[in-house]
This record gives C-alpha cells, structure tokens and sequence, in this order.
C-alpha cells in the first residue's frame, strides 16, 4: 500500500494545549532566543476556531498574520483575512466527497489545492478571486498514480508530487499558475525502493527554495530518502537519511529549507501505539547529506517550517504535540501537547498550524 494511501484514513485523539513560555529548558546546545529565536520566549498557540469540528485540515497555506488557507476532509477549503477571527468557507462546489491535503497561497485571492486519492480522485483546484469560483485544472486519470503534495517556487511555477508509478516518482509541473499541468518525463529520476512512496500528511512532502530548488520526502521502503532537483524537477539525486524506515507507516513525512543548503526534515511512525526514536534530521548541503538531531522530538511530527527572519528558529508538529528548535534542527524542546498535523509561517511571522477536529491555531505573542 502506498505511504499516501495508508495514511488517508488515520486519525488521532486532540490533545490539551500549553503556552509556549511554560515548555522548561532548551536542550543542550540550543541556542537561546535573541540568537536563533530572537521574540520567542512569549509566543504561544492562540486558538482560531473555524467552527469545523467534523473536519481535519492538513492543507495549510500562510500568507500573512491575517490571511490563512486550510484545506480538508470534506472538500473542505476555509480562508480567513482577519487573522482567524472569522472564517469564510469557499470549498469547491462538488467538491464534497475528495480529501484535499494540500494548499498553496500566493494571496488572498489566489489558491491551489490538491485532493489526494487513486486514480480520479486525484485533482488540482485553481481560484484567483478568494474562492468565490474555482476551476479543476487537472484530474488524474492513470489509476497506478496517486498525487500527495503540491509546491510552488513562485505565482507560476509548481509541482505536484505522485507516488511512483511504473517504478518511479511522478510529477506534474504548472508554468502558468496551476491553470495547466503537464507530466514530467521520468528520465531523470532515480528508481524508487521497494515500498517507497510519500506521505499525504501535511503538505510538506514535496517543498522548494528559490526559483529553481525541490525536495522531496519518502518513506517505506528500506530507507526513507530525500530526493532533490536543482532543475524544477527535470532530474533528481537521491539521499538516505537517518530517520527509520522500512514500513508503510515510518519514514520521513515532512521537509523545511531555510535555502539552498540548511534543511530540517521530520517523520518518524504515525501509529500512536508505536514509539517514534529518530524522527528528525539536518542537513547543510542543500540534502546531499542528512545527520539526526542531537536532541529528538519525542513523538513522531507531520508538519515542519522556518520561522522567518531567524538564523535557527522552526517548528515541527504532530498529533502529540509541536516542538521548537533555535539552532536549526540540531536540539529539538516540546513547546505545545496540543495536536496538529501542518504548520506554515509567513513572511510578517504569522506562523499557523492546523489538524483534526478543526483545530487551527496562530502564534501569538
């Protein structure tokens, strides 16, 4: 069974919330905020109830403090522009029965989300007036395929990742915006493991730095790789990293890049009966190599970003909880017990996180 597909269904007990100023000490080695995480000694998750209890948002999309996209179960697509005081459903009409799992922003009034699923159920949605209409600019129609995460390095140029097919990763690039896609030739991607796929967790398996920089995350096979382009997605090289693979449910779920070379990458087993050691890793080589964290998040995390404007700083979240590093990956303190799936910040520092029971916070400070 693919990663993407074992994970559609999975859910998790919410857990009980605390500010991020009560999590202790910094692990060692940490860097203390005013260096890596310069402000964030007062910030904490505030709380935006959407109103949505019945559905799970793991398509998040942060434009700024005040705009936000979510995507979810349903078909559910919700935008706020008041900071997550109030919240206005633009779901797609018909949209009803798909998963979406993915969202990419670019402002207010333009969004592309992606439903996750095997064959048709795999689709791209594009709106440019705030989701007051849609248009479908792709439906997958290959039943071997199924599409996890979406990417943007800018307003035009995109990605979507598949599962493989025939042997290798599939992507599908937009040059225009997601008004149409195309399937990439797979020449230049190396052959995937036995059992390798990505995980349709949090958006993030499949992300970008620049105008021209991908990586992608895997798990399931024997090893869990990243794979990067440095050519939007024409060719690829593979890495191993040290997050424990060899399962459907084990790997790594989610990638952040700072830039070109400092990247943190997240994962671990989403069984909660099952312990998750290992589940995060560095790299300072734009992904040629990966080390594990010197201190571990406890649990297994879904969803990772960059606080912006900091050398060190980023977030990474999961149903047990969201962790915080200030020396960019290495040392890793749990901040929050509540349960989120993905996290993405802006760049005016309006960081979001989202997940089950219509869970979608903001950090405030």
């Amino acid at each position: 069974m693919a990663c993407g597909a074992a994970l559609a269904a999975l859910t998790a007990p919410a857990a009980g919330a605390r500010p991020l100023e009560d999590a202790g000490p910094a692990p060692a080695g940490a860097e203390r905020p005013g260096r890596g995480g310069a402000g964030l000694a007062g910030a904490h998750w505030a709380l935006k109830d959407p109103g949505t209890p019945q559905v799970r948002f793991r398509g998040l999309a942060a434009v700024s403090r005040r705009t936000a996209w979510l995507a979810g179960t349903g078909g559910t697509v919700l935008r706020t522009t008041d900071g997550g005081a109030g919240w206005r459903n633009v779901s797609p009409p018909g949209a009803a029965g798909l998963q979406f799992r993915d969202v990419e922003a670019f402002d207010a009034r333009r969004a592309v989300v992606l439903a996750i699923g095997e064959g048709e159920a795999s689709r791209v949605y594009r709106t440019a007036d705030g989701g007051t209409t849609w248009t479908e600019s792709f439906r997958n129609t290959d039943p071997k395929a199924f599409y996890d995460c979406l990417a943007f390095s800018d307003p035009r140029h995109g990605l979507a990742l598949s599962d493989p097919v025939d042997g290798r990763f599939r992507l599908l690039s937009t040059a225009d915006g997601g008004r149409s896609w195309r399937v990439l030739p797979s020449d230049g991607m190396p052959p995937a493991l036995d059992g390798e796929a990505g995980f349709a967790a949090s958006g993030q398996c499949l992300v970008t730095s620049g105008p021209r920089d991908v990586w992608l995350a895997t798990g399931g096979g024997a090893h869990a790789r990243v794979l990067h382009s440095a050519d939007r997605g024409l060719t690829w090289t593979a890495a191993d990293t040290p997050i424990p693979a060899g399962d459907p449910a084990k790997g790594a779920f989610a990638l952040a890049f700072r830039d070109r070379t400092h990247g943190i990458a997240v994962g671990g087993d989403y069984r909660p009966d099952q312990p998750s050691p290992h589940d995060a890793a560095v790299t300072a080589d734009g992904g040629r190599t990966w080390r594990p964290a010197a201190v571990q998040p406890p649990a297994y995390r879904s969803g990772a970003a960059w606080i912006p404007h900091s050398r060190g700083a980023a977030l990474a979240v999961g149903p047990a909880g969201t962790d915080l590093t200030t020396d960019g990956g290495r040392g890793w303190r749990t901040i929050d017990t509540g349960s989120y799936d993905t996290v993405a910040c802006a760049p005016d520092l309006g960081c979001w996180a989202a997940g089950e029971q219509g869970r979608v916070a903001r950090l405030d400070r």
